[in-house]
């Protein structure tokens, strides 16, 4: 499986993971559980879906040029 297909497999699974921790957050924020590593949890997800949207965003402008 090339690197692309497999980005562009897992990104969608990015966003499910981030807003599936988002809403476990303010549950368990709203129930008076704040443990600090809860509030950063959410972030890596975030991060990984922002890495795989700039590289498929950017990689048209960088793919095979056609003559």
């Amino acid at each position: 499986m090339s690197i692309t297909r497999l980005i562009r497999a897992s990104h969608p699974w990015f966003g499910i993971t981030l807003v599936a921790l988002t809403i476990i957050n303010f549950v368990a924020f709203g129930l008076g559980y704040a443990i600090p590593w809860l509030y950063y949890l959410p972030l890596i997800p975030l991060f990984l879906s922002m890495l795989s949207g700039l590289y498929m965003f950017v990689l048209p402008y960088f793919g095979k040029r056609q003559a």
